[in-house]
């Protein structure tokens, strides 16, 4: 049998892991990943703490945190899919426009770079004759 100590420090380094890259990146899509390793890292200790204390109460409470974590997936779905269509970019200094009024603006340390101008669509040159449209008339 393992020992609890053993799922305790992956459970730790999970949730550790996790909040690194919470605190560390700007990336929305590797935010939400982050605060759903660290959902997982929790959920590993109470697994272990309930089977270490013989009852299933830290089981049943996983299931809540998963339920969680899986609302947590569709939110998170929807808003990269919002900022990105807005933004067309993932990263949350892009937000600055949600804070409150008396909120001064957060500058970052370092600027993003500059965004790459869109070319034009290439045209196409038509194949071809464009057939004459003849007027339909209506027979009342």
């Amino acid at each position: 049998m393992i020992p609890l100590h053993h799922y305790l420090v992956v459970g730790g380094v999970l949730f550790a892991l996790g909040m690194v890259g919470f605190l560390a990146r700007r990336n929305l899509i590797i935010l939400f990943l982050s605060a759903e390793m660290m959902l997982q890292g929790v959920a590993i200790n109470l697994v272990a703490f309930a089977r270490f204390r013989g009852n299933l109460q830290g089981q049943a409470f996983t299931l809540f945190i998963l339920t969680v974590a899986a609302c947590e997936a569709g939110v998170a779905l929807a808003l990269v899919l919002m900022l990105y269509r807005s933004r067309r970019s993932l990263d949350v200094s892009l937000w600055q426009d949600l804070r409150e009024a008396h909120q001064p603006p957060t500058l970052d340390e370092e600027p993003l770079p500059p965004a790459p101008s869109e070319e034009p669509m290439p045209k196409l040159t038509p194949a071809g004759h464009e057939p004459q449209h003849r007027e339909e008339t209506t027979h009342v």
